[in-house]
């Protein structure tokens, strides 16, 4: 078996404070969307994959440990970048979502132990799980209707990627029609790839034509297959593999397994070696022999891909966040590499944060450039003994940014010493009290913080503006074009001077306007998350929409939150999920006076629709709020909140005046005694499924 990953010298997650968890997690979404995009959409990575890897890892330890903190376009919750605007846009019939990833031999045994848990199998009963190489390549879906290839599309942001059609129909082990037992509907999920071998003579090709060179054979794949030119597309090496279908319009297999022999059956060119397997302990064998086998393999693998078998237990488990619950990406180790720290630079993020980043000189690690390294905070740089000019050990643990390991040479005289001022206004920078982030308290007199403010308000997972990019919304602001948030709604009074900037004109002019306008109406969950609250994410935004369902009742309890111990401020604490700290960043964030300014301004230029709950099975329970406590026998407990609130409950996590049903299986404990005392109506697990059956 692999050695287990090492520890990087983070402080434990289970160590930190709600400000130095949402400070950290603040730090790890700029620099990994800023990745991503490198990534996704350029085809040009700063770092290894095992940096990135290592990176998110974290992120989803401290959104684990802290829910509240996730934001709807963190890492965590999207998949890859938004399509390129060169290309026609796809929208897929069914999401390609990402795969969560395990480093370590816990992690695999975990991923194991809650399929069972969900699923409520008991250990000793083996569930099959189908393993095979995951590709490091282009994701990309094909789509065939009655046995023809019509379309094919990259993955995207998962819910749109890019037609690349006709360059697909140049790939040689893409089939261009199916056998007649073939669905009349597939779509066929896969990779775009190319072999280490052909990738070499690629970039021979490219040196002796003074061409791009390409960092790795997966920017080589992933350069080839977004080209505008198919002609060009035809003349590189590229292959397919395929794994996994889309929409189909009838069942292929009952199993994954299945499913990978008849794409086999079908033509199509699928990921070896493979094998089912039943116990973690062979998952973990598995793994350590692909590891093995990895040098002789003729194409880049980063790990081995779990799936559980069953494609009913698939359904059953369904989705949290952005990925299946019965899938896992099991990592190999990170590869490292020695260079030297230039210089160390100060970013300011959208809440003050001043984030330290190494400025490297550019060192290959595992086939990709890399020039730059998070420093995360103070803290950080004192355990590391960081300094410019020092030799550190870099890794590469995920496919975006790197990390610093150590320093080769520590010298503690030399220990880069944290700016007391922020670099962008000048304003006093502070670290409160067990806080890991030193802040600027410049506030919205602090560019930095302004024009990051801006740039989430118009995010693609809050209103999404189309056109207002990260530069174009720093111009905006330097030129004073825009200043806040209502002033988006109100650029058509500049339309005649953006129509004479340079690069713009009547069409791009319009285009913006068009994109502006139809934003004017959006739902209450965006709304709230627009706005920037701190440790408000996409999660949490969708809760406090639901609880309060719209903003005038949002804004009427918040004020009466405002009074310390009110019922108000308790009801808002007991929101599933959100404790005291952030009930108290709320509450705050709803009492200054700015920030009601622009709320005020913004209920003037749009239509905030009140919250819009999920299409669910009307049923006896349909708007009840349930809570569930002991041990079911009959289902998992996750499972059975997934089916409760398929049902139309609301789920809570305690009980208070508000439950309707305390479902109470073996070895209840407090919340049975706490219903009792409010007199909240107390069902078994049988009875709770008699009444929803």
């Amino acid at each position: 078996m692999l050695p287990r990953r090492k520890s990087q010298k983070e402080p434990p997650v289970s160590g930190l404070s709600a400000l130095e968890a949402a400070s950290e997690a603040s730090d790890l979404r700029a620099k990994l969307k800023y990745h991503d995009i490198l990534y996704h959409q350029k085809d040009a990575p700063e770092i290894s994959d095992a940096e990135y890897d290592t990176l998110k890892k974290r992120l989803i330890d401290i959104e684990t440990a802290f829910p509240e903190l996730i934001t709807p376009d963190s890492p965590t919750q999207t998949v890859g970048a938004k399509p390129l605007k060169e290309f026609a846009k796809v929208r897929h019939a069914v999401p390609m979502l990402s795969l969560s990833n395990s480093f370590s031999d816990e992690d695999v045994t975990d991923f194991v132990e809650r399929v069972h848990k969900f699923l409520n199998i008991p250990a000793a009963t083996a569930i099959e799980f189908l393993a095979e190489p995951k590709i490091d390549g282009l994701s990309c879906s094909l789509r065939y209707e009655k046995g023809k290839l019509v379309q094919a599309a990259t993955r995207g942001d998962g819910e749109e990627g890019e037609d690349v059609t006709q360059n697909v129909r140049t790939i040689k082990t893409v089939p261009h029609a199916l056998p007649k037992d073939a669905p009349d509907i597939l779509e066929v999920r896969g990779e775009v790839y190319m072999t280490r071998a052909d990738f070499q003579k690629l970039n021979q090709a490219q040196e002796r034509a003074e061409e791009k060179i390409f960092a790795n054979p997966r920017n080589g794949a992933a350069g080839s297959l977004r080209q505008l030119d198919s002609s060009i597309t035809a003349k590189r090496p590229l292959r397919f593999f395929g794994y996994a279908l889309g929409e189909t319009s009838e069942p292929v297999s009952d199993t994954q397994d299945g499913i990978r022999k008849k794409l086999s059956q079908w033509g199509f060119e699928v990921p070896a070696p493979a094998k089912v397997l039943k116990s973690a302990d062979d998952i973990l064998k598995f793994h350590a022999q692909v590891y093995a086998q990895r040098p002789d393999i003729a194409y880049d693998l980063d790990g081995v891909v779990y799936k559980v078998n069953s494609l009913d237990y698939q359904k059953r488990l369904g989705f949290i966040s952005r990925s299946p619950r019965w899938a896992t990406a099991h990592k190999f180790p990170a590869e490292q590499a020695e260079t030297v720290i230039n210089k160390i630079i100060i970013q300011v993020g959208r809440t003050g944060t001043l984030t330290p980043v190494a400025e490297l000189e550019p060192i290959n690690v595992g086939g990709v450039m890399v020039s730059r390294a998070t420093l995360h905070n103070e803290d950080e740089i004192g355990r590391k003994g960081v300094y410019e000019g020092a030799r550190i050990i870099i890794q590469r643990a995920g496919d975006v940014i790197p990390q610093v390991v150590r320093v080769v040479n520590p010298n503690p005289k030399k220990l880069f010493r944290f700016p007391d001022k922020c670099p962008e206004c000048g304003s006093k920078a502070v670290r409160e009290e067990d806080e890991a982030a030193t802040r600027c308290t410049g506030g919205l007199i602090c560019p930095a913080q302004a024009v990051e403010r801006l740039k989430h308000f118009v995010s693609r997972t809050a209103f999404d503006i189309e056109g207002l990019g990260d530069k174009i919304i720093k111009e905006f602001w330097d030129e004073k074009i825009i200043q806040t948030p209502g002033d988006i709604f109100r650029l058509e009074k500049h339309a005649g001077a953006l129509k004479e900037r340079e690069g713009w004109g009547e069409l791009s002019v319009n285009n913006l306007l068009e994109s502006v306008e139809k934003r004017r109406t959006i739902g209450l969950d965006r709304f709230i998350y627009a706005l920037g609250i701190r440790q408000v994410g996409q999660a949490t935004a969708k809760k406090l929409a639901a609880h309060y369902e719209s903003l005038g009742n949002l804004l009427t309890q918040m004020k009466a939150a405002a009074t310390p111990g009110s019922a108000a401020f308790q009801e808002l604490d007991n929101i599933g999920d959100i404790g005291l700290s952030m009930a108290e960043d709320i509450v705050a964030f709803f009492a200054e006076k700015h920030n009601q300014e622009v709320i005020k301004d913004l209920r003037q230029e749009l239509t905030i629709k009140d919250f819009a709950r999920p299409k669910t099975v009307q049923s006896a329970v349909t708007g009840k709020t349930v809570v569930f406590t002991g041990k079911l026998s009959r289902m998992g407990r996750e499972e059975a909140k997934a089916h409760a609130e398929s049902l139309g409950c609301k789920v809570g996590s305690s009980v208070s005046k508000n439950t309707d049903y305390l479902i109470a299986g073996e070895d209840a404990g407090s919340k049975l005694k706490k219903a009792a005392e409010l007199g909240v109506k107390v069902l078994s697990e049988d009875e709770w499924l008699e009444m929803v059956k």
